[in-house]
């Protein structure tokens, strides 16, 4: 017997109308948001994610799967920003539609030690908005964010916000964080030691006590932004503000990939633990240049949906369209009934039957099993009296209903 590969789960049929009902709504979501999907293909040309998330990412040095072939080099996807702006480029849709908002719904893949809520592969739902720098694009993405966790019925999570400011901001930031951690390093973790010389902004995100106490210590307060980076902080929250969206600020919030820049922001649940972060975005108003792209503005944002699972949702289950159950009684009974059972279908109604010969019994235990909604059996009485017996599973009550308007009676009553 084979089992899977760690860091992989097994999506099961009783789990499966979660997800679906997931996806509906956050298609949905997307739509009143006026977002259309787009679908990037799972493995890139792991160049891509070398340049665009940073070379001493973790993501980079540790996480991503690679494929080698005779002469090339790819990666499953650890994200999809990258992708999806690559897609948006190499279609020309800069050119055919400019200013695009775009949505996806799909697995990930990153080579790190499973546990809670973080899987070799995991699945996101999220969104870019590529074209603009406006503030209020990043309201707009905040407010989209907690709109689908209000949908998806999730409750008491906090929204984290702050301001990494543009590159040159970013740089001076680095600065002022190399300097005050200078004379500290004997107080930081080993891994923040290690960040310390390759990517200092990523040890105002470790989750080290310690490490927190120092960075806390250094009273960053935004004194990085410059005055434009300033105020467009400053127009986000008011409009957050306006809005009436709760939210934090923090100005030890940072991303882990590269090409973040001005509002970053997360949103994190207490039913996750030590990794508690829901969703994640900000900024990457560089990026698309990077790419060989205009200068122009991006934001975008994604959910775990494994965390959304454990964060509540995976409680609630997605209303099963009601069941008819067919029973046969004998052999002549199963063609009226393969009959009967496609009529049924051609309606759009949800039904089956039986392939195994049970008795009546075992046939009514099955259909209790699996929660039909009503049972029809025919057997040879029936046959002859041209009907079919009835049993709505809700009262136990039953009926007879003509054999050729039977359909049409199942219709009605759904």
């Amino acid at each position: 017997m084979y089992n899977k590969i760690p860091g992989t789960k097994d999506i099961l049929p009783d789990e499966v109308s979660w997800w679906q009902n997931i996806e509906q709504l956050s298609r949905s979501m997307f739509s009143t948001f006026n977002f259309k999907e787009i679908r990037p293909p799972l493995v890139e040309d792991i160049s891509l994610f070398n340049r665009t998330l940073g070379e001493f990412t973790e993501i980079v040095q540790k996480q991503m799967f690679v494929i080698h072939n005779q002469q090339d080099t790819y990666a499953l996807r650890p994200e999809a920003t990258a992708s999806v702006v690559r897609a948006y480029l190499e279609n020309n849709l800069d050119k055919k539609n400019g200013f695009m908002k775009l949505f996806y719904i799909g697995p990930m893949f990153r080579l790190e030690r499973p546990q809670k809520g973080r899987l070799r592969q995991f699945h996101h739902v999220g969104c870019e908005v590529i074209g603009s720098s406006c503030p209020a694009v990043d309201v707009e993405l905040i407010a989209l964010a907690e709109a689908l966790l209000k949908s998806y019925g999730i409750s008491g999570y906090k929204i984290i916000l702050n301001s990494l400011g543009c590159l040159k901001d970013k740089s001076g930031l680095v600065n002022i964080l190399s300097q005050g951690l200078k004379d500290k390093l004997t107080e930081l973790c080993d891994e923040c030691k290690n960040r310390y010389g390759k990517n200092v902004l990523r040890i105002l995100d470790c989750k080290n006590e310690s490490c927190r106490k120092v960075v806390k210590k250094l009273e960053l307060a935004g004194k990085h932004l410059c005055s434009d980076c300033s105020q467009h902080f400053k127009e986000v929250r008011n409009g957050l503000d306006g809005l009436g969206i709760a939210y934090e600020v923090s100005m030890q919030l940072v991303r882990g990939l590269d090409y973040y820049t001005r509002t970053v922001f997360e949103i994190t649940h207490p039913d996750l633990g030590a990794q508690d972060a829901l969703g994640a975005g900000g900024r990457y108003d560089n990026l698309v240049s990077e790419l060989g792209g205009p200068d122009m503005g991006a934001m975008g944002f994604a959910f775990g949906m494994e965390r959304l699972f454990i964060a509540g949702g995976g409680n609630s289950r997605a209303q099963e369209e009601k069941l008819v159950y067919l029973v046969s009684l004998g052999p002549e009974a199963k063609q009226t009934v393969s009959k009967l059972l496609s009529d049924i279908r051609a309606l759009g109604i949800r039904a089956d039957t039986d392939y195994e010969n049970r008795s009546l019994k075992s046939s009514m235990r099955r259909a209790n099993d699996i929660n039909a909604h009503l049972v029809l059996i025919i057997g040879e009485d029936e046959i002859k009296k041209g009907v079919v017996t009835l049993k709505n599973m809700s009262d136990g009550k039953q009926e007879e209903v003509a054999l050729d308007k039977c359909a049409q009676e199942i219709k009605g009553r759904f």
